[in-house]
């Protein structure tokens, strides 16, 4: 049914045992009730005659296990009523794919007050601050329903409405995050997870025909031995992979940080945004001004003790402050605005406004293509 654009939503609210297990997975979006409800290909008795493990139901296959480590379902709901009204707010947000327009209410400001985002935003871009706030200064009535809210926590995954219409926010988390293995992730970061979790997400908006907002503060993929065997390579091309073929209208918030593939992952110029638009505190290049003084700086001393010339500390410094100011002036948001790499430089309190009338525009425009992914690396 998915493949015919039918959304199907599973509530698991008991046991979902051996092939029991895999329907709910199938489905667009898993909910499961947390104490009631689990999933597993075995329960604890059978995983204790088979290998001798002993583990309870919950800590097995329970809502905080699937929730916060595997990732298999979307939604942890308190209860049931809790659960169906999750479906309720899920299912209210679906496009009408008979008019090929995008769904739109009576819109409703933000609870929160927006002139507090300039307060949210740190002085330094390396020190923390959290991508809730932000959101919740965004949306309508400052509500909006996170998917996979305990898994792949560096990336927020949501639904939500700005100014009516409804959207997906993917926006990165730039607190420190702690994973339900004990793993402590960098803010702004993609790790294996989260791109994992983002390439669901942009599936499941274009089946339900739901515009993409990227909000971008991002310093790229997580690096090192642990990252490149856990295969971050193939996640983060998964995501890159969703975001390329994404046939719903993309829009584009360059708030922070935009370096990197994590720019084309969060979907920069070349990955097509209807708009993409930065706000005065962004940054956009390969990398920081701080680091790319560093490599630049290796480069040229090793050309200079090449010619035969003596690097002293001085002189070090000197050509390292060098580099650092003239590459910080090529990352400024209006030295890329004026080279047409992003849209405009705007007011942070103008972004609901830039967002609705990029999807008024484009809901003049049928969606005449079919998301197709291809064939994925797993």
């Amino acid at each position: 049914m998915s493949s015919m654009g039918i959304t199907q939503i599973a509530a698991v609210m008991g046991s979902c045992v051996a092939g029991g297990a895999y329907l709910p997975i199938m489905s667009d979006e898993a909910l499961i009730v947390d104490k009631t409800g689990s999933i597993f290909l075995a329960g604890s008795y059978l995983v204790k005659a088979a290998i001798g493990e002993s583990i309870d139901n919950e800590t097995l296959g329970g809502a905080a296990t699937h929730c916060e480590i595997s990732g298999v379902t979307d939604y942890k709901a308190k209860d049931d009523k809790d659960a169906l009204d999750t479906i309720k707010n899920i299912i209210d947000k679906i496009g009408d794919f008979d008019k090929a327009g995008f769904n739109r209410v009576k819109a409703i400001k933000p609870k929160e007050n927006q002139d507090d985002i300039f307060g949210i935003l740190p002085r330094s871009r390396s020190d923390q601050y959290d991508m809730h706030e932000i959101i919740k200064r965004l949306v309508d009535n400052s509500e909006y329903e996170e998917y996979k809210a305990g898994y792949g926590k560096t990336l927020i995954t949501a639904y939500a409405r700005i100014d009516g219409w409804a959207v997906g926010i993917v926006a990165n988390q730039r607190k420190v995050v702690k994973t339900k293995k004990g793993e402590m992730q960098f803010g702004g970061v993609i790790y294996s997870d989260s791109a994992d979790k983002a390439t669901r997400f942009i599936a499941n908006c274009n089946q339900k025909k739901i515009p993409l907002v990227f909000l971008q503060d991002v310093t790229g993929f997580m690096v090192g031995s642990k990252s490149e065997h856990g295969g971050i390579i193939k996640d983060g091309a998964k995501m890159v992979n969703a975001v390329s073929n994404s046939v719903v209208p993309k829009f584009t918030i360059i708030i922070g940080n935009s370096y990197g593939a994590g720019n084309y992952a969060m979907c920069g110029k070349a990955y097509d945004p209807r708009l993409i638009v930065a706000w005065p505190s962004a940054e956009l290049a390969v990398m920081s001004g701080n680091s790319a003084a560093k490599v630049l700086l290796q480069i040229e001393k090793a050309s200079l003790e090449k010619r035969g010339e003596k690097i002293t500390k001085e002189k070090e410094e000197e050509l390292f402050n060098k580099i650092k100011s003239r590459y910080d002036n090529q990352v400024s948001p209006y030295y890329a605005a004026a080279r047409l790499w992003t849209d405009a430089v705007i007011n942070p309190l103008e972004t609901r406004e830039w967002i609705s009338i990029g999807i008024e525009a484009a809901n003049h425009a049928p969606i005449d293509k079919t998301f197709n992914l291809g064939v994925l690396q797993v």
